[in-house]
């Protein structure tokens, strides 16, 4: 079994969203929690998972992580979530 590669995006509590990659998604919440996950994220605490995607590769995440970040509108991300809500 090969790794796991994960795009997911977090809602902070100033009501902000947070796109990032991951091969381990609890692992890096967690991460973020604890201040340790990214800059963005020391400055605006995460509440929850939103959405997460699994990819094939990590070239393919990475392209999605790249997409939701940088082209997608605060709109867009939330019909995204919508879409394919994990709750």
């Amino acid at each position: 079994m090969g790794k796991k590669h994960f795009v997911y995006i977090l809602l902070t509590e100033n009501n902000t969203l947070y796109c990032g990659y991951t091969d381990d998604v609890e692992k890096r919440f967690a991460a973020h929690l604890e201040g340790r996950g990214a800059k963005y994220t020391k400055a605006n605490k995460p509440v929850k998972i939103l959405w997460q995607k699994e990819f094939e590769t990590k070239q393919d995440a990475m392209k999605e992580e790249y997409r939701i970040k940088h082209k997608l509108t605060r709109q867009e991300k939330l019909n995204l979530i919508k879409s394919s809500h994990i709750s």
